[in-house]
C-alpha cells in the first residue's frame, strides 16, 4: 500500500517506520527541514528502543523516505495518515490548527480516491470537520476515518507490532476492506465502529488509565497512615480479573504527552456539552498533589531545605524515553528551587531535554549517577531507570553528606536500604523500622 504520513512526531514517526517494516511504501512528511534532514541521515530525534534500526532498514530497502513536500507525498498515496500535534490551549482544549492546516493541504493535493486516517488525538466531531474542510477544496473522492493510536512511549515499536486492538472509526464501507487488510498482520482484534465513538475510545482509555494511577496513589497515601504496604495491596487487587494489575504502581504520578493533555481535554469536552466530569477533575488534582509528596517526605527526613544539597536520579516522565513533557521532575525541581535547595540532577537519556526546558544555571547537571550524589544531603529517585536498580551502596554512602533516600518509584526495598544504613522513605509503605506512618492503632484495635 502507498502511504503518506503527515507529521513525524512521536506517533507519526513510529507509525510510518512500522508500516514500512510491514512492506508498505511510506513517505513521511514534516515542515521542519532540520528534522527531515536528521531523519534522512538515518538518525532518530527521539529515544525509542528499536526504532532507529528498523527505520534505517526501511530506508536502505527503499520502502521509507522523508520529505518536506506534502503535496508530492499525498498525490501518490492510497492512504494519508494525519499524525500532527494537537497541543493544549490555555483552556485545556486541543489546538486543532495543525489538523486543519493539514486537511486543507491534503485536499489540494488529492488526485484520486484516497483514505484519510486521523491518528492524532482529537475531540469528538473533529474527523467530521476534517471531512468538511477537504470536501470544500477538492472534487476527488475520499473518505475520512479515525484510527486512534494506543502507543506507550518506551515500548511504542512493540505496541505497534503487537497491539491489544485496532480501532477503526467510519460509517463508510469503502475504506474498511483496505484498512482491515493493512492491520490484520498485526492483530485479529480489530474493532470497527462509528467515527465519534472511535474518537471517544481514545480519550476514555487514557482517562481510565490515569484514574487507575491516581486511585492507587490515594490508596498509597492511606496505606502510609494505617501501616499497610501498597505494593502488596496492588498485587492482591491485581488478581481480580475485573481490575487487573496494570497501572496499579504507586509513585509520584503520571506525566508525558498523553495523559495530562487528554485528561484536561476530556474535562473540557464534557464542559462544552454542559457536563461536569467530577471524577476526572479529581484524578488530575490527585496527580498534581502526588508529585509534591516527594517534597513532604524530604522535609520530614532532613528538615528545612534551604541550602541543602538534593540529588535527583531520573528526570524523564518514565524510563526508556527522553520525553520531559509534563514530567513530575519539573514540578519537583521548581518546588526545590523555591525552597532554596541546591540541586544535582542526572538522567541517562533526558539530560539535554531537561536542561533545555528548565534553563536554570544554579542546577548542577551531572554526567553520572554517582557524581550527582557527591555531597548530597538526600537523594530523590524520580524515574526508575534500570541502571538505578543495582547500586554500590557503601560507596554511595561515603559520597553523601547524609544517607537519605526518597524513593518516588518504590524501586528499592526497605530491608535493603536499612541494611545499607540509609534513612529511607518510599510511597505507600511502612517505614523500615516497622512503625506506622501516621495512624495510632492500638493492639486491641488491630485484633477486633
Amino acid at each position: 500500500m502507498r502511504i503518506a504520513v503527515i507529521g513525524t512526531g512521536y506517533v507519526g514517526l513510529v507509525s510510518g517506520v512500522c508500516y514500512a517494516e510491514l512492506g508498505h511504501q511510506v513517505v513521511a512528511v514534516d515542515l521542519d527541514e532540520r528534522k527531515i534532514a536528521t531523519l534522512r541521515q538515518g538518525e532518530v530525534p527521539i529515544h525509542e528502543p528499536g526504532l532507529q534500526e528498523i527505520m534505517q532498514r526501511g530506508m536502505a530497502e527503499g520502502r521509507l523516505r522523508f520529505t518536506t513536500q506534502l503535496a508530492e507525498a499525498v498525490e501518490e498515496a492510497e492512504l494519508v495518515v494525519i499524525a500532527v500535534g494537537t497541543p493544549p490551549l490555555p483552556s485545556g482544549e486541543a489546538n486543532l490548527a495543525y489538523i486543519e492546516q493539514a486537511a486543507r493541504e491534503i485536499a489540494l493535493a488529492l488526485r484520486g480516491y484516497t483514505i484519510v486516517a486521523t491518528k492524532s488525538t482529537v475531540p469528538v466531531g473533529t474527523n467530521e470537520r476534517i471531512a468538511e474542510l477537504i470536501g470544500e477544496l477538492t472534487e476527488h473522492p475520499f473518505d475520512v476515518v479515525s484510527v486512534p493510536e494506543f502507543l506507550r512511549e518506551g515500548s511504542a515499536v512493540q505496541d505497534t507490532f503487537h497491539p491489544d486492538r485496532i480501532v477503526i472509526g467510519t460509517s463508510r464501507e469503502r475504506p474498511v476492506a483496505q484498512l482491515l487488510e493493512l492491520h490484520r498482520p498485526l492483530t485479529e482484534s480489530i474493532f470497527v465502529t462509528d467515527i465519534r465513538s472511535a474518537e471517544m475510545i481514545k480519550y476514555a482509555s487514557n482517562a481510565f488509565l490515569a484514574t487507575k494511577i491516581s486511585f492507587i496513589n490515594e490508596i498509597a497515601n492511606i496505606c502510609e497512615k494505617v501501616g499497610a504496604d501498597v505494593t502488596k495491596v496492588a498485587h492482591g487487587m491485581g488478581y481480580d480479573r475485573r481490575i487487573g494489575p496494570a497501572f496499579l504502581k504507586a509513585g509520584i504520578g503520571y506525566g508525558g504527552s498523553c495523559f495530562p493533555k487528554d485528561t484536561q481535554a476530556l474535562i473540557q469536552i464534557a464542559g462544552n456539552v454542559d457536563y461536569e466530569f467530577k471524577l476526572l477533575k479529581s484524578v488530575v488534582e490527585v496527580n498534581k498533589d502526588q508529585r509534591l509528596n516527594i517534597i513532604r517526605k524530604l522535609e520530614s527526613a532532613i528538615g528545612e531545605l534551604s541550602g541543602r544539597v538534593v540529588a535527583l536520579w531520573g528526570l524523564a516522565f518514565k524510563p526508556d524515553t527522553d520525553d520531559m513533557r509534563d514530567a513530575p521532575a519539573l514540578d519537583i525541581i521548581a518546588e526545590l528551587r523555591q525552597k532554596g535547595a541546591v540541586i544535582r540532577a542526572y538522567d541517562p537519556i533526558a539530560m539535554s531535554n531537561a536542561m533545555h526546558i528548565v534553563k536554570d544555571t544554579a542546577i548542577v547537571w551531572c554526567d553520572e549517577a554517582m557524581q550527582a550524589v557527591e555531597g548530597a544531603d538526600a537523594l530523590c529517585l524520580l524515574t526508575e531507570w534500570r541502571e538505578f536498580a543495582a547500586c554500590d551502596w557503601p560507596a554511595m554512602r561515603a559520597l553523601m553528606r547524609q544517607p537519605v533516600l526518597i524513593d518516588g518509584r518504590n524501586l528499592y526495598s526497605a530491608a535493603e536500604m536499612a541494611a545499607a544504613g540509609f534513612v529511607y522513605r518510599s510511597v505507600g509503605r511502612s517505614d523500615p523500622d516497622g512503625q506506622l506512618a501516621g495512624a495510632d492503632l492500638s493492639a486491641r484495635q488491630l485484633t477486633r
